[in-house]
């Protein structure tokens, strides 16, 4: 539509300088016109008057669309109904938006030397004539627009049925994945007489296949506008989940350090934990084996680095848009960051993100706007 806009403003002002033209070149020849003939009468008034040609006489002698002056070889007035005009040497021309034909006057008459016709309606016209093409400008942009809302709508809802079709199949997918997700957690916690490396293996997988399921849940049911606000310690909370991700972690050789302190907040919960889990999972996944994350919590600041492959500065641009993956060997869906991002957006909280390719990434998060004021 900007693009329908611009064009037909171009149009409109093409137009407009093209009739503008033609309105001043058909005011020119009206006016050289009705001079000439001025000056015939002139003459016809003289041969009449004997070359005696009074101010009564001049006064008789009126064009019909134009205001008229009669002026000596001194440039003063000998009969006008316009004050005196700029320039006496140009045939016509326009000043203050007014146009004038000024002709010499060659006679037996000793006074009248110059014959000017002023025009008062050019710029009343031309005003007129911008005012009907914008509002037809403005009427014809209208009609598209309401006609290219309906063609979109039309040519666009094979799409839209198509997404409808893939968000009612994911969230029934995800809501089935309730139950085996729920049956594998238990089933390993009550495993025996298995290796513990295969077992921690086991609990490694379940746990971030039911990490999935969450973020896929929290994806498709909740909105942090209508969460459920409650008072907690985010150190404990931070540390809870922490431990959940350690067998993850450790399943790929990385060790997980975390400095936490006590900071009461005020929000979601759920949240929170989604916030946690999925730049805590991130780290985890993109780091190398026999690596380190770092978990630290001091007042308000949340930082978790990694020494993993870092994100490049062109790549950071992207990271928090849904469904981008700068990394498919190892991502997930690509909706992990996309949900951090929109929670800390609705809860007002700060975060931002140092990393260079090859050298890991630092999320960092500022809970200032969460922090529970006594």
């Amino acid at each position: 539509m900007v693009s329908v806009f611009f064009l037909l403003g171009v149009i409109g002002y093409l137009f407009y300088q093209r009739n503008a033209s033609m309105m001043g070149s058909e005011m020119r020849f009206k006016m050289l016109y009705q001079a000439r003939m001025i000056e015939t009468k002139l003459m016809m008034a003289e041969k009449y008057t004997e070359g005696n040609l009074s101010k009564e006489t001049l006064s008789k002698i009126r064009p019909q669309w134009f205001k008229i002056g009669f002026f000596n070889d001194d440039h003063l007035p000998l009969y006008s109904e316009i004050s005196k005009p700029p320039r006496f040497n140009e045939e016509f021309y326009s000043h203050n938006d007014r146009c004038y034909t000024v002709i010499p006057y060659s006679s037996s008459d000793p006074q009248v030397k110059y014959i000017v016709l002023r025009e008062d309606v050019l710029k009343k016209n031309l005003a007129l004539l911008k005012q009907r093409i914008i509002y037809y400008l403005i009427v014809l942009f209208l009609c598209m627009a309401v006609v290219g809302y309906f063609l979109s709508k039309l040519f666009l809802r094979p799409v839209r049925e198509k997404i409808e079709a893939l968000d009612r199949f994911i969230e029934d997918t995800t809501h089935e994945l309730n139950t085996p997700v729920s049956a594998i957690l238990m089933t390993v916690q009550n495993l025996k007489g298995i290796e513990p490396k295969k077992l921690n293996r086991l609990k490694a997988s379940a746990q971030r296949l039911s990490t999935m399921y969450d973020t896929l849940s929290y994806s498709l049911n909740q909105k942090v506008s209508n969460s459920k606000q409650e008072r907690f310690d985010f150190g404990v909370l931070l540390q809870e989940r922490v431990e959940t991700m350690r067998t993850f972690a450790e399943s790929k050789r990385i060790t997980i350090q975390y400095t936490l302190t006590s900071y009461l907040v005020y929000t979601d919960k759920e949240s929170m934990c989604r916030v946690i889990d999925n730049i805590l999972s991130n780290a985890i996944k993109y780091s190398d084996p026999e690596s380190e994350v770092t978990v630290d919590l001091q007042d308000s600041l949340l930082t978790i680095c990694d020494t993993g492959i870092g994100i490049s500065k062109q790549e950071q641009q992207d990271i928090f848009k849904r469904y981008h993956r700068f990394n498919k060997e190892r991502g997930g869906f690509g909706i992990g960051l996309s949900i951090v991002m929109k929670i800390c957006k609705e809860s007002n909280i700060m975060i931002s993100i140092d990393s260079e390719k090859g050298k890991g990434s630092c999320f960092s998060l500022n809970l200032s706007s969460i922090a529970l004021h006594k």
